[in-house]
């Protein structure tokens, strides 16, 4: 009788598992049509690098700035919401942006757009977390992720019909938010409920670094994708190449991050950070300054990508591990604050393009994985304690 109540268990916590991790692939796709489509937004509305990277800028703030506010609402309301909201919100809204009149409703668009990635990743993090088995954390963080980074392989083909066919795939992220609604359970926080002064306590000591060794990375790869499109227009490539680049650096980045969870259970986790970081520097070099007619572009690409990309879920298990009692909080300072806080900084990267080129841009950006590795060094491990 136990054991097939441990049966039952196991399932139904894959089954929500499943169904979040979808809901992390749809949301994710749509918020990588984002950045393929930047030179078709710039000759739509005949704006300048640094304008079209600020929609970048927007959407981080909305959908990664505001994820630990939202993280902490997840604790006090009902997740089941968010984790729905989601994928619905954040399709709907960027499957639009063709069909707004001028560039400042676009803004705004994207902006809304952003409140349902924001809504979704600290909830979908938090029931991943909650259902793991414990010895299992890195591998199942890890799945979670791959589903994000799988759907950003995607969100490049969805961008690749064209602003105006864009609506249609709104369809999929309706379905899949009727799906997650059906399958998760409530997720009210059953613990004590903590005062907000209180919450700030927790973004303190190796999390502070964490978060600092994130945002920096991530601005790295954010840099790049940025200046993709831009790079390889001024190379003599179209749209083509940018999403197949672009889909194969997803793709090898959902690989790296479970190679990266699975070794982070058995080696520990900031093993595993620093040793992601650190090899991708000279690769990552390499792959700016080379172009598709190289026969060793794309696998350079995969290489690039599994690597940077292989120490984000073992960043969110990390600052789950250093916050225990709040997993979705710690999950969307990794999630949320880090990737938007580097995605507030990534219009930078666009108006050193515009002073130099895309390429230098690139290169400069690339450059903040040395401080990012320096961080790691010197991050302790946490301890597996149980989560609340």
């Amino acid at each position: 009788m136990q054991a097939a109540a441990t049966l039952t268990a196991t399932r139904h916590a894959a089954a929500i598992a499943l169904a979040v991790t979808a809901g992390h692939f749809i949301n994710d796709a749509y918020g990588a049509m984002l950045t393929p489509l930047t030179p078709a937004i710039q000759s739509k509305f005949g704006v300048s690098i640094a304008a079209v990277t600020l929609l970048a800028s927007v959407f981080s703030l909305t959908s990664s700035v505001l994820q630990p506010l939202l993280g902490i609402l997840g604790e006090r309301l009902d997740r089941r919401y968010a984790a729905a909201l989601g994928p619905l919100m954040t399709g709907v809204g960027l499957s639009l942006m063709g069909f707004v009149p001028w560039f400042g409703a676009l803004i705004l668009l994207v902006a809304v757009a952003g409140f349902g990635s924001g809504f979704f990743h600290p909830a979908g993090a938090a029931y991943v977390a909650q259902h793991s088995p414990p010895d299992r954390r890195g591998l199942w963080a890890s799945i979670f992720s791959a589903g994000g980074t799988g759907g950003m392989a995607l969100g490049p083909v969805f961008a690749g019909v064209g602003l105006t066919h864009l609506p249609w795939f709104a369809l999929i992220g309706v379905g899949v938010a009727a799906v997650t609604f059906a399958v998760t359970p409530s997720g009210v926080q059953k613990a004590r409920r903590v005062a907000l002064r209180d919450y700030v306590g927790i973004f303190r000591g190796p999390l502070v670094w964490l978060w600092a060794m994130a945002v920096l990375r991530s601005l790295a790869s954010m840099g790049y994708n940025a200046m993709l499109p831009f790079i390889l227009r001024n190379r003599g490539y179209g749209m083509h190449e940018v999403a197949i680049t672009l889909a194969v650096f997803a793709v090898a980045s959902a690989v790296g991050g479970l190679i990266g969870g699975r070794l982070s259970d058995r080696y520990g986790r900031t093993p595993v950070l620093r040793g992601a970081i650190l090899t991708t520097i000279p690769f990552f070099a390499a792959l700016i300054l080379s172009s598709p007619v190289h026969w060793w572009f794309y696998p350079l690409t995969f290489l690039v990508g599994a690597a940077v990309n292989a120490s984000i879920p073992v960043g969110v298990v990390t600052a789950q591990e250093y916050a225990p009692q709040h997993v979705a909080v710690a999950s969307s300072i990794m999630m949320g604050f880090s990737w938007g806080f580097a995605g507030l900084l990534v219009f930078l990267v666009g108006a050193l393009a515009d002073a130099t080129s895309p390429t230098t841009a690139a290169l400069c950006a690339l450059a903040l994985l040395i401080p990012s590795a320096v961080i790691a060094t010197r991050l302790p491990e946490p301890r597996k304690a149980a989560f609340g």
